[in-house]
């Protein structure tokens, strides 16, 4: 399908972005020909002024002309092809995922606080190797007002053989807050995952009692806060092998005085689409500021944010968060995905600080030298060049961004030049990764959509409100290829997409994806891909770097693995939150395409340590502990019998 961009649109949005620039309210309304109306704004406005008639704010290139297949669908929620590979195979139902269902606010979606939607987390809670779900839940004003149960967060134990049982309430993890993030850390190293969760009013941090069970001690720890939280990240930033916590703040809100689009009463409160009222957000709202809570050790966390530079004084609208090295220092870097305003990219001083250089290094912005609604953020070396890159995705009507690491923190947007700017613009974007679903050794990209207006199903707006997900091969010369979806595929499915987590649910070498959608049950959507290619992963344990005496996090987050295999030099790291507000595989996972040599794998611990380990064969899932080398693998999902056992590990130099 031919996308048709309306380039002679342009100096008119230059016009209007002029005009922002220099206006005291700086918000814009601009209708393109017989285009549909999209109000949007280009500056942060925090003012108490009465809106115009017509003023709002959300973030977005403009008005673009809709799109729809041979079939008059719109793209979002057609363009099906009838052959072709089958990626992805829904296996929801099958899997016993379908009869949990996420709530948020009505279905209206009447205030901002309604449409956001919440994130997923793969954790192996139990220790037994395989990955299991935690999906968070919103909520209702009638629960938040104690008139009806709140829904529930489900925590779905992997029962080894393609379903899952839920068990949260037996686990204790319900939560029964408005909840909308999640990350997965070891917070206090004792060798089982613990869950942080990001709320509208008050967070939750499940520790983990190694016995399926957890208790919520956010309150002793000191991470509580208040108001709304969106999105975390765990992260060693200052190197004393504990993890820290980030927490991005999004809009500060009062459920008492919600930004009413018919009251007119709160500045910025609605924008038009198609000349009707619609939510619109965050533009003119107060934001909330980002706290980073350093672990003491003795289960509290003391709030660093001014310390350390990473507070966020004029309280931009923060989504997704993660700590990496960005600039292969050996340092754990910050980013913040921030909405409609510029993102951030902290970078470590290692001294405790850290130094905002979203700006210099290009990230702030997008080539066109303006701020997305920047909502999922992904993290990894598609290049396979040892530097990681990063793709956000925004708002339709928009490009989505891929950000090139051109070294030493410095970020080219070229998702244009990578084939990744035309197809997505129609679609709202969520969700997003890095995978190599077909494990070829590159690693291709994955977008996760779904609109925040349920009216555009009422209209012939050439949209939708539940979108299907975009997947694009990489092409291994910098460029990526669109996969279309097959009729009845998982790449066919319709949801109303927002958090997503992508990893090995099977523990067959396939990364799949589950989906947290707003209102709706969960999509599993397990990678059936035909290609019979190898691959490895690797589950870090940090230890003690014997050269220095300091540790590593136990669940080694933070740690950058360099496998050289079949010709090529892949980059993993592990990390801690990502895609939209959500929490992935932590494992390392590595295509192999036809190689039947596992290659060597290069860790570069948190620790400072520096190892390099043989892999003995290849399809296994590996347990490599800092500087005792393999202490365990999987064969098809069990133990490989004591194969590992009679490996001799010897530690040399790293490259």
């Amino acid at each position: 399908m031919l996308f048709v961009h309306p380039s002679a649109t342009r100096p008119l949005l230059g016009l209007a972005r002029s005009f922002c620039l220099a206006s005291s309210l700086c918000v814009c309304a601009l209708g393109i020909g017989n285009s549909s109306l999209l109000v949007f704004a280009q500056q942060p406005v925090k003012t108490t002024e009465q809106p115009q008639s017509g003023m709002g704010g959300i973030s977005s290139a403009g008005t673009f002309a809709p799109v729809y297949d041979q079939e008059k669908r719109p793209i979002t929620a057609g363009g099906f092809v009838d052959k072709g590979t089958v990626v992805f195979k829904d296996v929801t139902k099958a899997a016993g995922l379908a009869q949990w269902r996420h709530v948020m606010g009505t279905a209206q979606k009447k205030y901002i606080l309604e449409t956001d939607g919440s994130g997923v987390g793969l954790i192996d809670y139990d220790n037994d190797g395989w990955l299991d779900i935690y999906l968070v839940n919103g909520s209702t004003y009638d629960a938040i007002a104690g008139r009806k149960s709140p829904p529930h967060a489900a925590l779905f134990h992997n029962n080894r053989d393609g379903t899952f049982t839920d068990v949260a309430a037996k686990a204790g993890v319900t939560n029964d807050r408005w909840g909308f993030g999640v990350a997965i850390g070891d917070f206090d190293n004792d060798g089982w995952p613990d869950i942080l969760v990001c709320n509208f009013g008050g967070n939750r941090l499940y520790r983990n009692n190694h016995d399926g069970t957890f208790t919520d001690v956010a309150e002793k720890a000191g991470v509580v806060l208040g108001n709304w939280s969106d999105g975390a990240t765990w992260g060693d930033y200052d190197g004393d092998g504990r993890l820290d916590l980030f927490i991005s703040g999004y809009v500060h809100y009062d459920l008492s005085h919600q930004p009413d689009s018919d009251s007119g009463e709160v500045p910025f409160a609605y924008c038009q689409l198609h000349g009707f009222k619609v939510m619109c957000g965050p533009r003119g709202l107060p934001g909330e500021p980002d706290h980073l809570f350093h672990n003491n050790g003795d289960g509290t966390f003391t709030d660093v944010s001014k310390k350390a530079g990473v507070s966020d004084p004029d309280a931009y609208y923060g989504f997704t968060a993660i700590f990496v090295d960005v600039n292969n220092d050996g340092k754990p870097d910050l980013l913040v995905a921030n909405d409609s305003e510029p993102n951030f990219l902290y970078i470590n001083n290692g001294d405790g600080t850290f130094q905002d250089q979203g700006y210099i290094s290009g990230f702030a912005l997008n080539n066109e030298g303006r701020e997305i609604a920047s909502m999922g953020l992904a993290v990894g070396d598609y290049m396979n060049n040892g530097l990681v890159d990063l793709l956000v995705t925004d708002f339709s009507d928009d490009f989505k961004a891929l950000y090139h690491n051109d070294g030493e923190a410095s970020f080219t947007e070229i998702a244009s030049e990578a084939g990744l700017a035309q197809i997505p613009v129609p679609f709202v974007g969520w969700g997003d990764g890095f995978l190599d679903y077909d494990n070829d050794g590159w690693k291709d990209v994955m977008m996760i959509n779904g609109h925040v207006y349920p009216q555009v199903d009422e209209h012939d707006w050439g949209t939708t409100f539940a979108q299907r997900p975009l997947l694009f091969h990489n092409n291994r010369n910098g460029k990526f290829e669109y996969v279309p979806p097959v009729k009845g595929s998982g790449l066919a499915t319709l949801t109303s997409g927002r958090g997503a987590a992508f990893g090995d649910l099977f523990n067959d070498g396939k990364i799949d994806v589950v989906i947290n959608p707003i209102d709706g049950p969960p999509v599993l959507l397990r990678n059936v891909n035909p290609d019979h290619h190898h691959w490895v992963e690797l589950k870090l344990v940090g230890g003690v770097n014997p050269a220095n005496g300091k540790s590593s996090p136990r669940d080694a987050i933070g740690a950058t693995v360099y496998l050289t295999a079949n010709g090529i030099r892949q980059r993993e790291d592990v990390m801690s939150g990502g895609s939209y507000i959500s929490s992935n595989d932590q494992r390392a996972h590595f295509g192999l395409g036809d190689a039947t040599d596992a290659g060597t794998a290069d860790i570069h611990w948190p620790s400072g340590a520096k190892e390099s380990i043989k892999l003995p064969a290849v399809d296994r899932i590996y347990t490599i502990t800092e500087s005792k080398g393999i202490t365990g693998a999987l064969c098809d999902g069990k133990s490989c019998n004591g194969k590992s056992a009679s490996v001799k590990f010897v530690p040399k130099a790293a490259k």
